[in-house]
């Protein structure tokens, strides 16, 4: 009967050959592709150019790069969106070495010599962990579109709702912030949508989100998403510097902003 092989890979690193023999093939009979390394060198290169390799499995004393230099390396090469888990082996650590190891990031740790069935034990764990947090960023990467979706219905609602009172196309005329006409935006805030751009509006002149909620007829929950679509979509960082770049075109601070 054929063992089912895992859909990650195991990046193990040794500067002794025969160990890293040992480790490969023990866990590839245990459903496990590996990519062998000699060096925390040719380790990076490896995980950098093969992105199914989310498990692994180093020693800690190695000529080149020690475990804890590599895996701050294999962490600056996989960036907050790039997800795999370490386990560090070691034939001579003493407890500071392991708390650094950990605090480093490394999930486990065995010394030398390596019980196999407990390794694997480990890789399976951290197999699982990987697997599960990558159905949790699925889970909110289809959230985050949902409640895109959702907003985007909300602003289209919003304006059939303007059209159908006979208030126009766009905007209220009483929702127009008598400091900054339309024609005097600055062009940052072009790709905003009416509903959007109200809402920035409102934040401009100092309103809290439950101030805007009333004064817009939605919900509080509605306005966080309108706030935080027109600071990503004019790349501002905050409700302050929105409001300095819809101040009066004239004034200093608005000129500071809008020359960025």
């Amino acid at each position: 009967m054929n063992k089912s092989v895992s859909e990650l890979k195991v990046l193990v690193v040794d500067d002794l050959p025969l160990i890293v023999e040992e480790l490969c093939e023990f866990l590839q009979s245990s459903g496990y592709h590996c990519v062998p390394c000699h060096s925390s060198t040719q380790a990076i290169e490896q995980f950098s150019a093969d992105q199914e390799i989310a498990l692994v499995v180093c020693d800690l004393h190695m000529p080149d790069y020690d475990g804890l230099e590599l895996m701050r390396a294999l962490k600056a090469i996989a960036g907050p969106q790039r997800l795999f888990e370490a386990i560090m082996l070691t034939g001579r650590a003493n407890k500071q070495d392991v708390i650094k190891a950990l605090r480093e990031g490394f999930a486990d740790y065995y010394q030398k010599p390596v019980d196999l069935s407990e390794l694997l034990e480990g890789v399976q764990r951290q197999e699982a962990a990987v697997l599960e947090r990558r159905r949790s960023y699925q889970h909110l990467g289809d959230l985050n579109q949902k409640l895109q979706f959702l907003a985007d219905s909300i602003d289209d609602l919003y304006q059939d709702l303007d059209k159908a009172r006979g208030l126009g196309a766009h905007r209220r005329a009483t929702d127009v912030d008598p400091e900054v006409e339309p024609d005097n935006l600055p062009t940052l805030f072009n790709k905003l949508s009416p509903r959007q751009l109200d809402v920035a509006r409102l934040v401009s002149k100092g309103k809290t989100n439950y101030q805007i909620a009333c004064e817009l007829g939605i919900t509080e929950n509605t306005v966080k998403l309108y706030v935080s679509q027109v600071l990503r979509l004019t790349h501002m960082h905050n409700r302050t510097q929105l409001a300095l770049a819809l101040s009066p075109s004239t004034s200093p601070l608005h000129q500071r902003v809008t020359a960025h």
